[in-house]
């Protein structure tokens, strides 16, 4: 376990004061429950640019990979940050499959990149200290999605 200091328990206690903001919080709502794209054509169809869901998509991505940024720096202890924002993976795992056409698309290597150098770590430091969790999580995301899926 890292050292952890005054100042980043409080940045991330400040990380969590904006996720209450009401237009996030019903952004990250929306997300959970109705984001499905596998595509930059499906994400634009689905999603269209101007679209509240288009604008909770970015709120969500743009939180998210700025607080993984953050302690990608150093800036909040990772350990400590792993234990109090599984949220992260969830975004991410919901992101995994369209990342890499949404970096071609946009002509940005660099989309989302912050996000998925945390989580990485993240996965690790999870299967290190829970083997089996996160294949447990993905079984129960998928399960979820194909249940709306067939509504």
């Amino acid at each position: 376990m890292g050292h952890v200091t005054h100042d980043q328990a409080n940045l991330l206690l400040r990380l969590f004061e904006l996720r209450r903001e009401p237009r996030l919080r019903e952004a990250r709502a929306w997300f959970g429950q109705n984001f499905d794209a596998k595509t930059p054509e499906e994400m634009n169809q689905k999603y269209p640019m101007g679209s509240e869901a288009n604008a909770s998509f970015r709120m969500v991505l743009t939180y998210w990979d700025m607080a993984a940024g953050l302690v990608n720096r150093g800036l909040i202890d990772d350990e400590l940050f792993f234990e109090n924002s599984g949220e992260a993976w969830f975004v991410w795992e919901r992101v995994r499959a369209l990342a890499p056409a949404m970096r071609s698309a946009s002509k940005n290597p660099h989309a989302w990149s912050q996000l998925e150098s945390l989580v990485k770590r993240m996965e690790d430091w999870n299967e290190r200290r829970a083997p089996g969790h996160l294949a447990a999580m993905r079984q129960r995301i998928n399960s979820g999605r194909t249940a709306v899926a067939q509504k």
